[in-house]
């Protein structure tokens, strides 16, 4: 992993009027790193991802991602990122090789280009005389196998994944993380939510919001043994309980 940061956040905050879903939030992301992003469902942790993909503007404190600012240059940071939600972003209607071609064109990829990432998408995938299928009629773990890749076809400095591997059986899961192995590899960094803590236990670094505040960021071998814990699950539920907010 090198110690370039792809991600910069410096009391990061999002109000919605009186109240403050983001508050004050600041941390670093490196490139290539794996970094988890949890919290309970109110904890702020999709309106901190909002901000930070270029979606919505925060009310005060500065950010960058991949190099640009999230107030000036959000355009450019949607060009410069990946991003894979629970819903897997695909076109259910669309072939998985239609699928690849209409984001490798938003993503503004040549037709030479397109051709060449579809041939090496379609065999990494293990997809090769699939890619008339049409995505609704492919299983759960292709589907979200194909969205990812899909996601980093553009080869971004970042890729945001928002609960990804929701609904998915371990064994699926087990071989979504093996990409995301890949990609960090390669030197793509990871951004990822998640509900499952064994998954929290596969990232580099974990940052766990409560109230809209970052209330521990570590290693998950450093949280388990600064709270006395013996799983990540056991780390989440001490902060978790702390908050004070509901969903």
């Amino acid at each position: 992993m090198q110690n370039e940061k792809v991600i910069t956040a410096k009391e990061l905050t999002k109000r919605f009027g009186s109240f403050t879903a983001v508050d004050k939030i600041s941390f670093d992301v490196k490139k290539g790193e794996i970094f988890g992003f949890l919290g309970a469902n109110g904890a702020g942790k999709t309106t901190a991802m909002r901000m930070l993909c270029g979606l919505s503007l925060p009310t005060s404190g500065a950010a960058t991602v991949a190099g640009f600012d999230v107030y000036e240059q959000n355009e450019l940071i949607k060009k410069n990122i990946g991003y894979m939600s629970q819903k897997f972003s695909l076109y259910e209607d669309l072939t998985i090789r239609e699928n690849i071609k209409l984001y490798a064109g938003i993503y503004g990829l040549t037709d030479e280009r397109i051709k060449e990432k579809t041939t090496m998408l379609l065999k990494d995938l293990h997809m090769e005389g699939e890619e008339k299928t049409l995505v609704r009629a492919l299983p759960l773990g292709w589907k979200q196998k194909l969205a990812f890749s899909i996601a980093i076809v553009h080869d971004p400095a970042i890729v945001f994944l928002d609960e990804p591997t929701g609904g998915v059986d371990p064994i699926t899961r087990r071989e979504f993380w093996t990409l995301i192995y890949e990609a960090s590899a390669k030197g793509i960094t990871v951004f990822v939510t998640t509900h499952y803590m064994d998954e929290a236990e596969y990232c580099n670094r974990v940052s766990i919001m409560v109230d809209g505040r970052i209330d521990a960021l570590d290693s998950p071998a450093n949280l388990m043994k600064n709270h006395s814990a013996k799983s990540m699950d056991d780390v989440f539920l001490q902060l978790a309980r702390k908050a004070v907010r509901k969903e």
